[in-house]
């Protein structure tokens, strides 16, 4: 394997002190930093050197697919990386969001191709299916709950302009969709007034210290309340939430490894100041309860689990090596990102040891041996599902 540069991007909701110090750099950074990318995204590749060069990963892939993604690969995806993996740390809430399916994405970028850049919700023709590993304690909203739970939150605020969401919660999940779109497209001059009686009402639990909480960011934001319909999940590190196409969630604080398909493509529901198109957003959306939002990790053996989402543009795998453990050896398809997050570890793929402190990774090509793993501490390691 050989070392990967990731670039930081400093969205406005990032931490000023979990990459860097993730990565042993003085907290707190210049400014936000809100996700590492580790991958051949063309937004933001990754960089790898060549004669002392640092050139982007997306031009090694392009000059040398196979050997580096593997034949199952290119067949599969062309000659791109599948995936991306990130270190996500995010200090304020992010906007609510959903992914198209694959067959969504290819229509609407087709679709998309006619319309000015400014009214275009597809960027590229893929999917985005996402799963998110805790490394510190870390709240997400994620699925839509039970709609009677939900019936209950917004009906505790005992606002009468509420009353027809409530009544179309209380019908069960055939009622989601009115909700939601009555939510979205609540009159734009009122917005503010109703989160302002939100805020005020005399409700009290967990439901009205959310509603707060995200008003104090998006004080006329409909978003809010939309909120109160999804799962309010609190991980704890090692925990993982699966976020399938169609999905509404939303990160609200911490930080996590995530792993994603490459791709751009968000239709926003809220909390944000950005364009929310919500016809788009219905369409996308499958309006069921999420029964357990939270995914669970299968041990492969001692140190070693794995999370294997109902994709193949991705894997994930997490190894702790150490005293009881000195070694681990992984087998993994296709290509492979690996990215340390405590301790030091080695990294050998048949191409030679090669040191990781935490906060730096590694990538490996497809034509390269078995992964084994030592030294003391904790790396994830990102490949393919695609044998």
């Amino acid at each position: 394997m050989e070392p990967l540069y990731g670039p930081i991007r400093d969205y406005a909701w990032g931490s000023r002190s979990a990459i860097a110090a993730l990565q042993g750099r003085p907290v707190p950074s210049a400014g936000a930093e809100a996700e590492l990318w580790l991958g051949a995204h063309p937004a933001a590749p990754a960089m790898v050197e060549r004669d002392g060069t640092r050139v982007r990963l997306t031009d090694v892939l392009a000059a040398e697919p196979e050997p580096w993604l593997g034949r199952p690969v290119v067949n599969r995806f062309g000659s791109r990386l599948p995936f991306l993996l990130k270190v996500l740390a995010a200090d304020a809430p992010l906007s609510l969001q959903a992914h198209p399916d694959a067959k969504q994405a290819r229509a609407g970028y087709a679709s998309d191709a006619e319309r000015p850049a400014e009214q275009r919700n597809y960027v590229d023709p893929y999917h985005k299916p996402e799963l998110l590993v805790a490394l510190s304690p870390f709240e997400a909203l994620c699925g839509f709950r039970d709609p009677a739970q939900s019936a209950a939150a917004l009906a505790a605020f005992g606002l009468p302009e509420l009353e027809p969401v409530v009544g179309a919660l209380a019908s069960g999940v055939s009622g989601l969709r009115t909700a939601v779109r009555t939510l979205l497209t609540w009159p734009q001059d009122e917005r503010a007034e109703l989160v302002t009686a939100v805020v005020k009402a005399p409700a009290e639990g967990p439901d009205a210290a959310l509603a707060r909480d995200l008003a104090g960011t998006y004080p006329a934001d409909p978003g809010v309340l939309v909120a109160l319909l999804l799962h309010h999940v609190r991980l704890e590190p090692g925990d993982a939430i699966w976020m399938p196409a169609g999905n509404l969630h939303a990160y609200l604080r911490g930080t996590g490894v995530e792993i994603m398909a490459a791709s751009d493509n968000v239709l926003r529901g809220g909390l944000t100041p950005k364009r929310v198109d919500v016809d788009e957003l219905l369409r996308v959306l499958r309006f069921e309860v999420l029964d357990e939002p939270v995914w669970s990790a299968q041990r492969l053996g001692p140190g070693v689990d794995r999370w294997q989402v109902p994709v193949d543009d991705f894997v994930l795998h997490r190894v702790t090596v150490g005293a009881e453990l000195p070694t681990a050896e992984l087998s993994v398809d296709g290509p492979r990102v690996a990215l340390c997050v405590t301790g030091s570890v080695s990294v050998d793929d048949g191409t030679g040891p090669l040191s990781l402190a935490a906060g730096q990774a590694a990538i490996g090509r497809a034509d390269a041996g078995p992964l084994r793993i030592g030294g003391s501490g904790t790396a994830y390691v990102a490949s393919c599902a695609v044998a």
